[in-house]
């Protein structure tokens, strides 16, 4: 039997605390650091706050711009200006994830004795990526092979371990044979209580090679078949820093102590990771939060960088809530509490003639070259009712098929947004869904988006118009297109039978209770009872059920969903509970990933602008200027070219009320 778990050690959704500055400005940054060293002395508390405020990939932004400005080295400043165990930490901060591994790694095998500690923190807790990685950087900073420094100075069996993790091959493809794990369990055990002598071979190649969700299941079926844990089996079977490096798969976290290279190393290479989940796992086996052991155990400067670099106490939440459970419970509160009205960019044009317009829009596409502005502000001013009477009134005077005339005269992304515009809403949610299904690859998110965020109304009107265009049912289009788990999932919610009306307080606490129970049952069980409420369920009811699963589990809803779950069926119950919780919220994030990075997806800014700017493009609006510190008007203006006009006129509302722009 195989199945895919996913891994919560080394998957990419590890909580926490430090992530990218808003309003960053590397040049800005660059000058307050050299304002704080310039002169006697330097201002430690200015540089503890800057650095510890920033992401890695923004520090290394930092240190090109300062290199840009002042024609120096920040690191070098940084290490002449600081002393100690501050100026340690802070140097290391400023390094990137791969060139922090390979100096521990470096300095653990150069000079008098080897840290062999280090060796296996750093080698068992590594993914292939960041091991790859760390290879390189070693190189690069030290001129030297990482696997021949390594084997210069270790031995044995601990040498042979090292050097298969060095090569970066660990299974993380998350799928877990039920044989194979059974066939691993007794291989380790006859490799060590079963024989006289061990075979140490055997536990490098399997511990060496498996994903640690697969190791995990080793280890529970090793303790079944031989009547003791494999971390006994390891204690009385191995040796030395080849059985600390054993058990280092077996316990992932060892107490800390208060030994600053460690905490060190600790604190910069997870900060941006999983903080949040080693204080939480702190928590539980010391009964202590790690912030306050820092507290104790710490001083100075370098303590109050390395309680930044945590994030919190967790020993304030109460017994009860963890820090992040308290927080998750409130926001579901205030989602289940707050009214918020909708608010549209684009409403009804006052004094509107249809047939002046159908008028204005012939003259501009009549002749020689196309009056392209005109077109624009005629079609982003009027609602997408007073569109299909133009259409109609443009039929009747001119004997003209409007659509035909503006797919002949524009082009390109322009042409896709003033089409979508004049189709009506039903009709044009159906060539979306069309357009992410059709040609070579599915669009997953774009069907996500839709099916999720539609009412039931929508998407009975969405249904009737895909048949009457494509003379197929979109369900029968979804099941051609998609498979498993995640075409369930959108075969439900096309049907747009979620249920309407408030949440009932009894139900939302039974539902919550089988959203709980199912996290500990098999993943397809689990994904079968997510789908029976998430798909089904109101909206009200759902924030209910989200609020009650935190005071069931102590976790949020969506951490559950990151963690336990993989793939297009991710996306789907992910996008359901953000949009449940704010679908604004929910969109702005969308826009966003629409035009940030190398490129923009056109075609979803086109959708959600075109979509939603009768129903709560203002709305959207304000939540992107809270999340993102930029308004979505000037985010357009930047980040596209053709169609940014038109888009930035669908941002802003009928009669640009300074009381709206004030608030966005």
């Amino acid at each position: 039997m195989i199945e895919r778990i996913c891994d919560p050690v080394f998957s990419n959704f590890g909580k926490f605390p430090h992530s990218d500055a808003p309003d960053f400005d590397p040049s800005a940054d660059a000058e307050t650091l050299y304002n704080a060293m310039k002169g006697i002395g330097s201002d430690k508390e200015a540089i503890l706050d800057l650095v510890t405020s920033r992401s890695n990939a923004q520090r290394q932004e930092i240190i090109s711009a300062y290199k840009c400005s002042f024609g120096k080295d920040l690191i070098d400043d940084l290490k002449y200006e600081l002393t100690g165990k501050f100026e340690r930490l802070i140097v290391s901060l400023m390094r990137t994830p791969a060139y922090h591994d390979a100096k521990e790694i470096h300095d653990a095998v150069k000079g008098v004795g080897t840290n062999e500690r280090c060796l296996i923190e750093v080698m068992a807790s590594r993914t292939n990526k960041q091991i790859h990685d760390m290879v390189a950087a070693y190189k690069d900073a030290y001129g030297s092979d990482i696997e021949e420094d390594i084997i210069m100075d270790t031995s044995g069996h601990f040498k042979k371990m090292l050097v298969v993790l060095l090569q970066g091959t660990r299974d993380e493809s998350g799928v877990v044979d039920a044989d194979l794990v059974e066939q691993d369990a007794q291989d380790l055990y006859a490799a060590g209580e079963e024989q006289w002598g061990t075979d140490e071979a055997k536990f490098i190649m399997i511990l060496g090679n498996r994903s640690v969700t697969h190791l995990r299941m080793v280890f529970d079926a090793y303790e079944k078949i031989g009547e003791t844990s494999i971390e006994d089996s390891i204690k009385s079977e191995l040796s030395g820093d080849f059985e600390r490096l054993m058990l280092a798969y077996y316990v992932m976290i060892g107490g800390l102590g208060t030994a600053d290279n460690t905490l060190i190393r600790i604190m910069i290479s997870r900060s941006e990771i999983d903080m949040l989940d080693i204080r939480e796992c702190f928590r539980l086996r010391y009964e202590k939060s790690l912030y306050n052991m820092i507290k104790d155990d710490t001083s100075g400067d370098y303590k109050r960088t390395l309680l930044n670099l945590c994030g919190g106490d967790d020993d304030l939440a109460g017994e009860f809530f963890p820090e992040a459970a308290q927080i998750a419970y409130k926001m579901w509160e205030l989602s289940a509490t707050t009214k918020v009205q909708l608010r549209p960019t684009v409403r009804p044009a006052p004094n509107f003639d249809p047939a002046a317009d159908a008028q204005a829009l012939r003259k501009a596409m009549k002749g020689f070259g196309t009056d392209e502005d005109t077109i624009i502000d005629i079609v982003t001013q009027r609602s997408n009712a007073q569109r299909q009477e133009i259409r109609q009134a443009f039929k009747s005077l001119l004997g003209r098929d409007l659509m035909k005339d503006l797919k002949s005269e524009l082009s390109k992304n322009l042409e896709r947004l003033i089409i979508g515009l004049m189709l009506t809403p039903a009709e044009f949610d159906a060539k979306m869904m069309r357009k992410a299904m059709e040609g070579a690859g599915t669009d997953e998110h774009a069907l996500i988006e839709i099916l999720v965020t539609r009412s039931n109304e929508e998407i009975h009107a969405m249904n009737d118009a895909y048949q009457n265009a494509y003379k197929k049912s979109l369900e029968e289009a979804i099941q051609s297109d998609t498979s498993g788990h995640f075409c369930r999932i959108l075969v439900s919610l096309v049907q747009g039978a979620r249920e309407e009306g408030p949440a009932d307080v009894e139900r939302a606490n039974a539902d919550a209770q089988e959203l709980a129970d199912a996290c500990n049952a098999e993943s397809d069980d689990m994904e079968m009872k997510f789908m029976s409420i998430l798909c089904t369920r109101s909206v009200p009811h759902l924030r209910r059920v989200f609020q009650e699963f935190v005071k069931c589990t102590n976790k949020d809803i969506e951490q559950i969903i990151k963690k336990e779950m993989s793939g297009d069926v991710k996306n789907a119950f992910y996008a359901i509970v953000r949009s449940v919780k704010n679908q604004p919220s929910y969109f702005a994030d969308r826009l966003y990933k629409a035009m940030k990075g190398l490129g923009t997806d056109d075609r979803a800014l086109i959708r959600i602008m075109v979509s939603r700017c009768e129903i709560d493009l203002f709305n959207i609006r304000k939540e992107f200027k809270e999340t993102h510190d930029a308004s979505l008007h000037e985010f357009i203006q930047v980040e596209t070219m053709i169609v940014s006009l038109s888009l930035c006129l669908l941002t802003v509302p009928a009669g640009k009320d300074e009381q709206d722009f004030a608030i966005v």
